[in-house]
């Protein structure tokens, strides 16, 4: 496949034509934050006579690039007791991310996307959602980390939203040489082949079968497909020499890979390993083993009670930190976010005005702290990372203690 312009095209974005199954398929690719992207895909959809539109997105990004309201009927607690907050989390950074770069240039995220599902609808033909869901490529990817580094993965997620470095039209539009994930990520993705594989080449595949299977049985049919120009090679490849069995391709691409068996095995081995030194403690000397678990409490209570106080938590809020992540770091079935995060949550409930705010507010520190939608993320983030933290310095300590 070559990656082509033609003087039916006359534009300056890389563009590529192929057909199977009888289906004409013409990927245009793209920038996610330039006014070049945007004006090209409005360009092509009047002019190109397509029977169908297909777009990188989700049905969870589409919904937040079309529904004004769609963090406000964001339920807090139940993403909490449900386990997603930081997936929740990220996909606020990532958004608020892309929103900064936007606001340099003065031209609204995701601009050609929103093009593109706008000219579908303006001429009546099919919007196909290709791209897989952002919190399941996510989770794949956190998956492929060691432990340790997923800390890093989120961490650097988010102090990536606050750097103060202006990005010019021309390094935006180096885009055009990724995705807006693997540029997230570029200095993780470019030092783990494993690492790019979920970020890009998965995404390449499973957009492939997505397109496939909206299209098949379809001869004739002539679909314009709207992606970030990084895809542009990986997509044409897989769709011309992709896999006959579309329904297990994506099946494949959906699952969670199963977690490692000493991740599994690590909380409850922290579990047994920090009892055993209170009983070590205990058996010579109560002094002692009182002195362990002073250790412990203090260590693991004071650093997550300081990521609430970061964050500006209520102070009931921070007292609760410093009571729970001594027994949550204890306990691999919850953690001392979930606990800070639905204290926060109770005793400040975001008001609509913050849900309406928050994809604005959280493009600066200030407004993840001043927010209070914002706040109970932020909250779970900084004291879950203090409990971890207080974790293994307490662990440490008490090793040198016993030996």
């Amino acid at each position: 496949m070559t990656i082509r312009q033609t003087p039916q095209t006359p534009i300056d974005e890389p563009v590529a034509r192929l057909t199977r199954d009888g289906v004409e398929y013409t990927l245009l690719g793209t920038a996610h934050v330039s006014r070049k992207s945007a004006e090209t895909v409005r360009r092509m959809i009047e002019e190109g006579g397509y029977d169908a539109v297909a777009v990188e997105l989700c049905s969870s990004r589409y919904r937040s690039i079309t529904e004004e309201s769609a963090w406000e009927e964001l339920d807090l607690f139940r993403v909490l007791r449900e386990g997603k907050a930081g997936m929740v989390m990220a996909g606020l950074a990532l958004a608020a991310y892309q929103r900064r770069m936007a606001e340099q240039l003065g031209v609204e995220p995701g601009a050609e996307m929103k093009a593109a599902v706008e000219g579908a609808k303006a001429r009546g033909v099919p919007l196909q959602l290709i791209d897989r869901e952002l919190g399941v490529t996510l989770k794949r990817t956190a998956r492929r980390l060691p432990w340790w580094q997923r800390y890093g993965f989120g961490v650097g997620l988010f102090f990536s939203l606050f750097s103060r470095e202006e990005i010019s039209e021309e390094e935006i539009e180096r885009l055009k040489e990724g995705d807006i994930l693997e540029a997230t990520f570029r200095e993780l993705a470019e030092g783990s082949p494993a690492l790019y594989e979920s970020l890009v080449s998965e995404r390449d595949r499973y957009m492939a079968a997505r397109l496939r299977k909206e299209n098949g049985g379809h001869s004739g049919r002539k679909v314009l497909a709207v992606v970030g120009a990084g895809h542009l090679e990986g997509l044409g490849s897989h769709l011309r020499k992709g896999t006959t069995d579309l329904d297990g391709e994506l099946t494949a691409l959906d699952e969670m890979p199963p977690p490692s068996r000493i991740l599994k095995a690590l909380p409850w081995l922290i579990l047994v390993l920090v009892l055993t030194g209170f009983a070590l403690g205990f058996a010579r000397s109560p002094e002692l083993g009182w002195r362990l678990v002073a250790t412990w409490v203090i260590a693991n209570g004071t650093l997550s009670a300081l990521g609430a106080l970061l964050a500006r938590g209520h102070p009931m809020t921070v007292m609760s930190a410093f009571l729970a992540a001594p027994l949550t770091s204890l306990n691999p079935t919850i953690g001392a976010g979930m606990v800070t995060a639905s204290v926060e949550c109770w005793l400040r409930t975001p008001t609509v005005k913050d849900f309406k705010s928050l994809r604005d507010d959280v493009t600066e520190l200030s407004g993840w702290r001043t927010n209070a939608a914002a706040r109970v993320f932020l909250v779970f983030l900084l004291s879950s990372l203090g409990s971890v933290l207080g974790t293994w310095i307490a662990g440490a300590r008490m090793f040198v203690e016993l030996f």
